[in-house]
């Protein structure tokens, strides 16, 4: 059979060009000597942190599901912490799109629950006993996001005293003013009438709500237009505190669905402790306000 002489010039021309790219390309695929991919995100520490300690299939994804949930952690962190000083600072753009992100990384960690929940009961009970006592309740970042946006609990302080490193950054965290505390404080520099027991306070206490607080906000929300930053200020915390429920139902939904109602590797009651956690509130006077517009 005579080849076609258009097929054979199309592909010549092809292969005329992939040599090109290959030519063109070739510095960048040789890395000898200069920082990869690899190199800069420290990838042989990272893949190689995943040492399961059963014999199970499933415990793979126990550990990177705990693992990346504590990477996202670390980055909601480093964004409040700075959302905070900013707020401290009365640099609301900054802190707006800082606040946005910590949001857009708990819905991530929402969803990582539908991958978790994939194991079932027999599969979890199969690599249980070599958790020990283990426990995401241990977690000391988990802590200083809880006290960042203002539930504050000194009993918690008490499973990370064996670190004294890792106990000085959570007691900071405790003793430290939470986002919301900024927030008000914020309110009364605008000269929104927020009682001074809500702006000078001991900080390591939880959070009680104000009808002084929730009539400053509706100040702001009865009039968005003169109190604008304010308002979105209120909506971000809206979205941040609206994230955290999901991720704290779904905590709950998954743990129930997985072990149901055992207690807890690290002593807590499981079930029943995450559905009171459930009745949290974060920022009160954002969400009581609402009923009085």
């Amino acid at each position: 059979m005579s080849s076609c002489p258009f097929h054979s010039s199309a592909d010549s021309a092809s292969t005329a060009q992939g040599e090109r790219i290959v030519h063109e390309e070739k510095a960048q695929l040789d890395f000898d000597g200069r920082m990869s991919y690899g190199d800069y995100l420290q990838l042989d520490a990272l893949l190689n942190a995943q040492q399961p300690r059963s014999p199970d299939h499933n415990e793979m994804l126990f550990i990177v599901q705990h693992q990346t949930s504590e990477l996202w952690m670390k980055l909601m962190l480093h964004e409040l912490r700075a959302a905070v000083d900013n707020i401290a600072s009365d640099q609301l753009p900054d802190a707006f799109k800082k606040l946005a992100r910590v949001s857009r990384v708990m819905e991530q960690l929402v969803h990582a629950w539908d991958v978790l929940a994939t194991m079932t009961p027999p599969e979890y009970s199969a690599i249980r006993p070599y958790l020990a006592q283990s426990s995401g309740f241990q977690s000391w970042q988990y802590r200083c996001i809880e006290f960042a946006m203002g539930n504050k609990n000194a009993a918690m302080l008490q499973p990370h005293a064996h670190r004294s490193d890792l106990s000085a950054t959570v007691q900071a965290a405790y003793e430290a003013p939470s986002l919301y505390d900024e927030c008000l404080r914020l309110l009364a520099r605008r000269g929104l009438a927020v009682p001074a027991s809500h702006t000078e306070r001991d900080w390591r206490l939880p959070y009680a709500a104000d009808p002084g607080v929730e009539q400053a906000w509706l100040t702001v929300y009865r009039d968005p237009t003169h109190h604008w930053d304010l308002y979105q200020l209120g909506e971000e915390l809206t979205d941040l505190e609206d994230a955290f429920r999901l991720w704290r139902f779904r905590h709950l939904t998954t743990v129930e669905r997985v072990i149901g109602f055992k207690r807890g590797t690290g002593g807590t009651g499981g079930v029943s402790y995450l559905r009171k956690m459930l009745d949290t509130v974060l920022f009160p006077e954002i969400w009581s306000l609402r009923t009085e517009l």
